[in-house]
């Protein structure tokens, strides 16, 4: 079969096409034809091996695929690694049946950006109704549906940052009330602004380095940081017990691969993911559609920031 496969750590140019043999499910685990694999940023991270967990190689990078099952059941799965293929092994307890209304790009975005924008600000930072929530990247992924989950939770203002004028305005077309430009200098001072003159009650943010320091200076009272990320591959200063006991402030680090362990973590959320999107009331925004053999460009155009949404993978092309 065709997969994806590199041979040593580095950028995008490590990314190569090759033919290997089709992987074999083991014990709990279920052989998926892939229709498409779901491309994120986290995996421009395990290519070159800055990830949480580390990466060994050879490595088929890809964490997540959609598409069917030897006995036709439709499926989006976690895999780990693997997902960039026409086929990927995953553990049937991460493979969650797709129900009808529910398109292969929709399944990509909520198993993981989905869960994660879920988990951000029913667990991590717990949003009340009427709270003020800026997030981050509000084009990306997990950005696009956490704004759209903090309107219909009940969130009193919603701010979103992005990186150019049209990200900023299909921020606005998802619901946010205030888009603002995410360049760290003066962000503190945006981010006030933007709030009609008064600190955040939450932030969700996934670029480290100063964009964490000027958002954090931006809370509120009783305010709550989570961070997921850093996309900037640059780490914040250090923030002594001093600045979080002034103003009773908190941060949580999140990261979607502590809810594998408990499989409710995942499929209760998916379950209500789903059903919103067959309302209608939840969409999910498809940022590329790529062939196998340009996934070096769509991890080039992820890491310029070029990218909205949620970006996919074809293995047949």
């Amino acid at each position: 079969m065709r997969a994806v496969q590199i041979s040593e750590f580095g950028g995008p140019e490590v990314l190569q096409v090759v033919e290997i043999d089709e992987p074999v499910a083991g014990d709990g685990q279920v052989l998926i034809t892939v229709d498409r694999a779901g491309v994120n940023y986290a995996d421009t991270h395990q290519v070159e091996n800055s990830y949480l967990s580390k990466a060994k190689l050879p490595l088929i990078p890809g964490g997540e695929v959609v598409g069917h099952t030897a006995d036709g059941r439709r499926v989006v799965a976690l895999v780990g690694t693997g997902g960039y293929a026409e086929k990927a092994v995953g553990y049937a307890q991460a493979a969650f049946d797709v129900p009808e209304g529910v398109s292969d790009a929709d399944a990509l975005a909520l198993i993981v950006q989905g869960t994660s924008a879920w988990h951000l600000l029913k667990t991590s930072t717990r949003l009340q109704p009427g709270e003020s929530v800026l997030i981050h990247a509000g084009a990306g992924g997990v950005g696009s549906l956490a704004i759209q989950l903090a309107k219909l939770w009940g969130a009193g203002r919603v701010i979103a940052t992005a990186s150019t004028e049209e990200k900023r305005r299909q921020i606005l077309d998802l619901g946010a009330d205030a888009a603002i430009d995410g360049d760290p200098e003066g962000l503190k001072d945006r981010i006030i602004e933007a709030n009609d003159g008064k600190p955040v009650d939450i932030v969700l943010e996934m670029v480290g380095g100063r964009t964490l320091d000027e958002s954090f200076d931006a809370l509120a009272t009783f305010g709550r940081l989570a961070t997921f990320g850093a996309a900037s591959r640059q780490q914040a200063e250090p923030i002594a017990p001093g600045r979080l006991m002034k103003g009773s402030k908190t941060i949580a680090g999140f990261w979607l691969a502590d809810c594998f362990k408990t499989p409710a973590m995942l499929a209760d959320p998916l379950a209500e993911l789903f059903a919103l999107v067959q309302d209608g009331k939840l969409r999910s925004i498809l940022g590329g559609d790529y062939a196998l053999s340009d996934i070096a460009t769509a991890h080039e155009d992820m890491r310029a920031r070029r990218t909205v949404g949620k970006l996919v993978l074809d293995p047949t092309r």
